[in-house]
């Protein structure tokens, strides 16, 4: 599940439908939750501290770092802000939120692991990397391994499978699809109605198992009403055959 404007509320009703929705995702299996340190000024990840109260353990945690704090004693910090308003000692997964040319990505790199050895972090991954960036990122690791890679990608925007999709498979990395319902644009003549009575899902549902086809991405839809997230979590109830996939691509 994402959390991009979750935190962002104009009365504490409207904050305790978005904790719903994200807790209610959690019943249904959706176990990782995707936010970072600029979502909502950080209100986000307290959200999600919320969310996540007494079933710390079964949540996998992704947050992110901005790229303004890319320099070693800034990751440290901007890490530490985050558990704080986490609520938590450690993150699952740790990402850069978009590359910084101005600063080494030896040197971001390096917290990254420290912040691992620290038992702060368990995985490490970046966000909106390309091929070449995703490369030297993991040059720049002397112990632990870069995870994934989170970059936009749905059934209306596909740009990854070019190089980045085809890179994370050959690699074994997880590509984490973001916006994979591309901001409500659903491409209905792209969605055979056959194919949604055949599986009984929605054009958002096939759109989602769509994205998720390969082993190697998960999707983070966001949404904070509970029938969404409803909606978004049987998705892939069921799977469809090659030639079904081949043909929501051809459009």
């Amino acid at each position: 599940m994402g959390t991009w404007r979750i935190g962002v509320y104009t009365s504490l009703a409207e904050r305790a439908k978005q904790v719903q929705a994200l807790r209610r995702g959690i019943e249904l299996g959706c176990n990782l939750i995707d936010t970072a340190e600029m979502y909502a000024n950080g209100k986000s990840e307290e959200v999600v501290a919320e969310v996540v109260r007494g079933v710390r353990k079964d949540v996998f945690i992704a947050s992110k770092v901005s790229p303004g704090n890319l320099h070693h004693d800034d990751v440290i910090e901007a890490c530490a802000r985050s558990l704080k308003r986490l609520g938590t000692s450690y993150v699952d997964l740790y990402q850069i939120h978009w590359p910084n040319p101005k600063v080494p990505i030896r040197e971001t790199m390096a917290a990254m692991e420290k912040l691992v050895r620290d038992g702060k972090v368990r995985y490490i991954g970046v966000s909106n990397f390309s091929v070449e960036q995703t490369n030297e990122a993991r040059d720049a690791l002397s112990k632990n391994e870069l995870v994934s890679n989170q970059v936009e990608y749905s059934l209306s925007g596909r740009a990854v499978e070019a190089d980045i999709l085809p890179y994370c498979k050959r690699e074994k990395l997880t590509l984490i699809a973001y916006t994979p319902l591309a901001r409500g644009s659903v491409p209905e003549k792209m969605i055979p109605l056959a194919i949604c009575e055949k599986y009984g899902m929605t054009r958002i549902q096939v759109m989602l198992n769509w994205v998720t086809r390969s082993e190697c991405v998960v999707a983070i839809p966001k949404s904070a009403d509970v029938k969404h997230v409803e909606e978004n979590a049987s998705s892939v109830s069921a799977r469809f055959s090659e030639e079904e996939y081949r043909t929501i691509e051809s459009g």
